[in-house]
C-alpha cells in the first residue's frame, strides 16, 4: 500500500468559506482523493492510504507574529518522521504568506514553498534510498476578498505571479508539479478558500497524477 501525506494549510484542512467551519472528511480533498485512489480496490485491501495533515494559517517557512507556531518548514521534520514510511509528500503551500504582514513576493514565496519540498528528502527523515517522492502545488490565485481584506491586502497579482516560479523550482529539485489553478479557483466568498466542488476538482487532478507517479 502506497502512503501519501497531504501538507498543507486551512485548504487541506478543508475551511468552508461559506461558514468558516471545516468540511467533512468526504468533502475535504484528501479524503476525495483517497476515494478516487482507492475506487478500484477491494474495501479491505486499500492500495493507496492518504494523510490528511492541514493546518490554519501555515506559511511556507515564515514565522508568524500574529498566529504563533505556523512556520511550516520547522514542523515539517516530526510530521514526516511520525507517518514514515512515505512514498509520497504533497505539498501545497504560500497562500498564507500573501499577508501584508510579510511584505511578500512571488519569488519569497515560491522559494519557500521548494525548501519545504526539499526538507522532504531530508536524509534524517527516511533512511537512505526511501525518501519519498514530492508533489510541489502551487495554490489558485486568490478571488475576490471580502473579510481577509484587511490582512491579505490587495494580493491578487501576486497570487497570479506564483505558478511560474513553482514550476520552476521544483524542476529544480527534481519535485513534481501542479498548478492548481489550473483546475480550481478561490471562493468569491471569502476570496481564499475552496468551496466543495473544488475540492473534488482538486482531488481529481492529483489523482491522475499520482497514477501515473505511484502505479499500483
Amino acid at each position: 500500500m502506497k502512503t501519501i501525506l497531504c501538507y498543507g494549510d486551512s485548504n487541506t484542512w478543508g475551511a468552508d468559506p461559506a461558514t468558516g467551519s471545516r468540511f467533512d472528511h468526504r468533502t475535504r480533498w484528501p479524503g476525495v482523493l483517497r476515494e478516487l485512489l482507492n475506487s478500484d480496490a477491494e474495501p479491505d485491501n486499500p492500495a493507496y492510504w492518504v494523510v490528511e495533515e492541514g493546518l490554519n494559517g501555515r506559511t511556507t517557512c515564515r514565522e508568524d507574529p500574529m498566529e504563533g507556531d505556523k512556520n511550516g518548514l520547522r514542523q515539517l521534520l516530526p510530521i514526516l518522521q511520525s507517518h514514515a514510511p512515505l512514498d509520497l509528500v504533497i505539498i501545497m503551500l504560500g497562500t498564507n504568506d500573501l499577508k501584508i504582514r510579510f511584505n511578500p513576493t512571488a519569488y519569497d514565496i515560491a522559494r519557500g514553498a521548494q525548501l519545504v519540498a526539499k526538507a522532504a528528502l531530508r536524509p534524517e527523515a527516511f533512511k537512505p534510498g526511501a525518501e519519498p517522492q514530492v508533489i510541489m502545488v502551487c495554490p489558485p490565485p486568490t478571488a475576490k476578498l471580502s473579510y481577509f481584506k484587511p490582512m491579505f491586502g490587495d494580493c491578487g497579482e501576486i497570487s497570479r505571479e506564483l505558478s511560474p516560479r513553482y514550476r520552476q523550482f521544483a524542476r529544480e529539485i527534481g519535485a513534481h508539479f501542479l498548478d492548481a489553478g489550473e483546475h480550481i479557483r478561490s471562493s468569491d466568498l471569502d476570496g481564499i478558500h475552496l468551496e466543495a466542488s473544488e475540492h473534488r476538482k482538486l482531488a481529481e487532478a492529483l489523482a491522475q497524477k499520482i497514477r501515473e507517479i505511484l502505479p499500483r
